[in-house]
Formats: structure tokens, sequence, C-alpha cells
């Protein structure tokens, strides 16, 4: 049945031309004596240049002989014959069969450089809308998908990616609708590896291994080889021209070139997390070794004063000196949780207790832990007739407040006043801390809960940088958010929002991540 197609259409353009001649013989001939030969001749060109427009060369030379042969048998005397009573008219047909088939290759010429160039504006929109969407994927499946739907859709073939490892061992990547396992064959993995070790493309269509149904082209960018892209073009060997081949070239080109972009992104990542890791590590360093000095060099003193001139101190010089090495361990001690917390919700190892807090509670431990260096700074708690219960994780809600409230000692000036405020906003509960310490510019109110941030006004406070940030880690492990505004006249306002208890938290007894 396909053959008789292929026969039918083969034969289809030379039945047209037969029925055009004829048709135009039958209405020329009553007209002859209305025109002259030379005309009649011209009109017969007509059949050459609509056969060469819509068949091609051959068929618009098969219409000239036709014309020819009719123009002579009709037109030319004696009619009704072949033979010519005049020698000068063979002359004329050999004139006009040499010009019916320049026209003709000339119309055909031009069909071709039409046809191509819709050819090349179809392909320079695929590669137009390849290129769109490369540049918009961030992962390789994804990258592979868009080149395998182009790739079917103009070429119809398959492909298959490969790539080298970290050991420079190829790995095979398919297309997410891989119709086969084509790229799966031992020779065609062969050949990539040929490809990738030396730098040329192998397979149908080259000078290395032609007999191969695949072609296999390095994927090439800025002299650095990322890779080899396969096509699998079995069963399409006979219909890939060159319009096809540099079509694929810039597909591969497209590829690399995407493919080069990610692996540069991913390098860029990595620069960037060891940079900000070396940062990080330089800060956590200066910090440590800064905050910690001068709690240890107060230890290392008032107790070498205790062991040297013991017999030189009342018990009141004593006392005051044991004030001294407490203080400075529990500075070193808030120092390493405020470390092991942030470690703690970097990595995500952080468990989250969830149980019934009483909110009043909360704050008298955090009060408890910070009256030690307090001094004069007078704290005032003002709660609602009716304080909620929270549920949450009390140790981490105690260390979020110890926090806050040390900040709000340490950048205050002493005898001043700190407030602190409880209340409820729908479904949260509010807690407000106000200082009416230094301040800090308005840029610098976001800034303070990253790590290790230090406002300009605390230069000369001791401090890491990392209180704040542990806070709003807790207060989001929590559900809830944590933000800084400016007092005024003075000063700054810590605002904690936390979620107030649910339905679903009447059994909060369960531990969450």
């Amino acid at each position: 049945m396909g053959n008789r197609n292929v026969l039918w259409m083969k034969w289809k353009s030379y039945i047209g031309i037969t029925a055009i001649v004829i048709a135009m013989t039958i209405v020329l001939h009553p007209l002859e004596a209305a025109f002259d030969m030379v005309n009649i001749a011209l009109v017969f060109l007509l059949p050459v240049l609509l056969s060469a427009s819509l068949w091609g060369f051959r068929p618009a030379l098969y219409a000239a002989v036709l014309s020819v042969l009719a123009f002579d048998f009709f037109f030319i005397p004696p009619r009704l014959s072949f033979t010519v009573a005049d020698l000068r008219y063979l002359i004329s047909f050999a004139v006009y069969l040499s010009v019916a088939a320049l026209t003709a290759s000339l119309s055909s010429r031009l069909k071709h450089q039409l046809l191509l160039s819709k050819q090349r504006e179809a392909h320079t929109a695929v590669l137009y809308e390849l290129s769109r969407e490369l540049g918009a994927v961030t992962d390789l499946q994804s990258l592979i998908d868009s080149v395998s739907l182009q790739v079917s859709k103009t070429i119809g073939s398959e492909i298959a990616v490969f790539l080298p490892d970290e050991q420079n061992r190829l790995k095979l990547y398919l297309p997410s609708n891989a119709a086969s396992n084509w790229g799966q064959r031992e020779e065609g993995q062969a050949i990539a590896r040929l490809v990738l070790n030396h730098n040329e493309a192998a397979g149908f269509g080259t000078e290395t291994l032609r007999d191969d149904p695949g072609q296999y082209a390095p994927l090439r960018a800025d002299n650095r080889i990322y890779g080899v892209l396969a096509v699998n073009l079995g069963g399409r060997t006979a219909e890939f021209g060159p319009e096809q081949q540099r079509l694929l070239e810039a597909l591969t080109d497209l590829t690399a070139s995407a493919i080069a972009r990610m692996k540069l992104m991913e390098e860029a990542r990595i620069a960037h997390l060891t940079a900000e890791s070396e940062r990080l590590r330089t800060a956590i360093l200066d910090s440590v070794s800064h905050e910690l000095r001068t709690p240890l060099a107060a230890i290392i003193g008032s107790a070498t004063s205790l062991i040297e001139g013991d017999r030189l101190f009342s018990g009141e010089d004593r006392m005051e000196l044991l004030q001294t090495i407490r203080e400075g361990a529990l500075r070193m001690n808030r120092l390493v949780q405020n470390l092991l917390g942030m470690v703690q919700l970097e990595s995500g190892m952080l468990k989250l207790k969830r149980n019934w807090c009483d909110v009043e509670d909360l704050i008298g431990v955090a009060l408890a832990q910070v009256k030690e260096f307090q001094q004069h700074r007078q704290i005032r708690v003002k709660l609602p007739d009716e304080v909620p219960l929270l549920v949450g994780d009390e140790v981490l809600l105690e260390q979020m407040l110890v926090n806050v409230v040390s900040n709000a000692i340490k950048y205050s000036s002493d005898s001043s006043v700190i407030d602190i405020v409880v209340r409820t906003s729908g479904d949260r509960l509010i807690l407000t801390v106000t200082d009416r310490g230094v301040g800090l510019e308005e840029k610098e109110y976001d800034r303070i809960f990253d790590k290790f941030y230090r406002a300009k006004s605390s230069k000369n406070v001791t401090g890491t940088g990392l209180g704040l940030a542990i806070c709003r880690g807790i207060a989001e492990l929590h559900g809830g958010s944590i933000s800084a505004s400016p007092n005024e006249p003075q000063g700054t306002v810590i605002t904690i929002a936390l979620p107030l208890p649910t339905r679903e938290d009447s059994n909060p007894d369960i531990i969450e991540s």
C-alpha cells in the first residue's frame, strides 16, 4: 500500500503536466489566427514554470519537451505532423528547450532556496525556543528533557547524554520519557568514551565509526569538554541531510553552553559556601577568643589571688573574688550555650519538645538568670490579668528570653528602666522588651538578627552577635517571629510573637523536630 502511494505521488505530477498541456492546446488551437506564433510559444512556457515551482526540475523538463511536441504537432506547418517545413523551426525549438530548461532550473533552484529558508527559519525558531528554555532550567534532568523534546520534534530521534563524574567515569542520563534504553548499549558507552578522550565526533556522518547508527558529539564550551551528546539516527539516516546536521550541531552547542553554565553556577555556589564557611569560622574564632579571654582573665586572676594571698583577704574580699569567678563562668557558659544552639539550629539537629509553658514562670526564670549582671537597672514586668499558657519547649523559650533581656541590659545604661510587657493579639501572644539604651540606626533593625552582626553602637560592648540570631531561630521553630523597632525617644523595642494553643494542642507532650 505504501509503495502504491509513493508511485502515485511520483507520477501525479507528470499526469498533471500532460493534462495542462492538452488543455492549453485545446484552448489555443481555435485562437491560432488571433495570436502570433511567438506569443503561442511563450504561452507554452507557462506549464514549464508551473511544473518547476510545484514539482521540480525533471517534471519541468518533461513539460518543456511535451510543450514543444504539442506546439510542433498542432501549430507548426505541416500541422498534425512532427515534421517541419522550415528547418529554422528546429533552431527555435532548441532555443525554446534551452530557455525552458534554464527557466525550469532557475525556478526549481528558487523553490529549493525558499524551502531551505523556511527550514532555516524553523530551525532558528527551535534554537531560540530551546535557548530560552535552557536559560530558565536549573537542574540537569530538566535540561536533558528540553533538548530531547526539540531533537524529537525537529529530527525525530532520541538522545542520550554522557557526563563524567568526579572519578572521570561516564554516567548515562536519559530523558524522563525515554522510549527505549538505546543509550545503554555497550558500544555506545565505548564510543562516548572515545569521543570524550579525543574531543572529536564519532558515529554516523563522521570519519570515525561511520557505520554506527548513532552520532556522538562532544559537549564543548569555553575550550572545556563537559560530556557527550548521543543522537540515535537509526532508520533516519536517509533523511539526515546537511541542514539537519547543522541544526544538530547548534543544539549540541546550546546544550554544552547550558551544562557549562550549570557547572559554573555549582562551582560558584561551592566557592561561595567555602568563603562563607571560612568567614564564619574566622568570625567564630575571633568572637570566641575575645569573649573567652575576658572572663578567663577574671577567673584566673581571682583564683590566683585566692591561692597566693588567702591570708591577706577578709571574708568580704574572698566573697567578691568568688563572685567574680562565678560571673566569669556564667558568661562563658552563656557563650557555649549560644554556640551550641546556633550549631543545632543550622544543622537541623535541634529537637523541639512541646509542653505546656507558663509565661510568668518563663519570665521569672529568665530574670533570675540575668540578675547576676543586672546591677542597678530596674526591670518592670507588666502582665495581663489572665496570662495564657503556651505550647513549646520551655528550655528554648527561657534561652530566648535570657538572650533578649541580656541584650537590653548590655546596651542600656546603669540605673535605667527595662520594661517587659505581655499581651495577646488575636491568636498570638505578644511579648515586648523595651530598653532606653543606645538604640540603632534605621537600617540595622533587621540586620541585628543575622549571625555575627554587631551594630555600630556596640563596638565597645562585648558580644559575639549570636544571641539574637538564636532568638530568631527559636521563635521561628515555634511558629512565631521576632522583630526590632526604635523606642521613642531613645532605645530599642524587641517584639516576640508566639502562637497561642489551638485545639490540636490539647495533648502537646509530643517531640517534634
